[in-house]
């Protein structure tokens, strides 16, 4: 078994969302696509994920062309198919729909071999939220800090 491998990590959506759920998903991508994702030349900043038709679909996820791709080369702003199975796809369908929930990539990563993308389905934070992590975090980093200075 092959170790999982980070490729992108969406720092973003942990900073506008809370995350309630994951799920992994596999994703049509052409080969020069792949190459793209390797080489780390994928943005997410205003990705999303939607559930349409009983499909799931990325949208709005910039990969840049392949620096060696020909005239097949991809289109960087394509919409590409998130691949799930049924009953995670009618369970998706119902958050997003009934609860008012939205789903985001929150990280691609190599698993066996194979480029796979996190979903995570999840809420919107408030203003006041963001300002309370933000407040965690400082914190914690001073706690950190001060730790290190008392062991030397």
């Amino acid at each position: 078994m092959a170790l999982d491998k980070e490729i992108l990590n969406n720092r973003q959506a942990y900073h506008e969302y809370h995350i309630l759920d994951k799920y992994e998903t596999g994703a049509v991508l052409v080969g020069t696509e792949v190459k793209s994702i390797m080489a780390g030349r994928i943005q997410l900043k205003d990705s999303y994920v939607q559930v349409k038709d009983g499909e799931v679909w990325l949208l709005n996820a910039h990969i840049s062309p392949y620096s060696h791709g020909n005239k097949q080369n991809h289109e960087p702003l394509r919409t590409r198919k998130l691949l799930l199975h049924r009953k995670e796809i009618e369970k998706l369908e119902r958050e997003t729909i009934v609860k008012g929930l939205t789903l985001v990539v929150t990280s691609i990563y190599w698993k066996n071999g194979r480029i796979k993308f996190e979903i995570g389905v999840a809420k919107g934070k408030k203003l006041y939220d963001k300002r309370e992590t933000e407040m965690k975090k400082a914190v914690e980093k001073e706690t950190r800090q001060e730790l290190k200075e008392r062991l030397r």
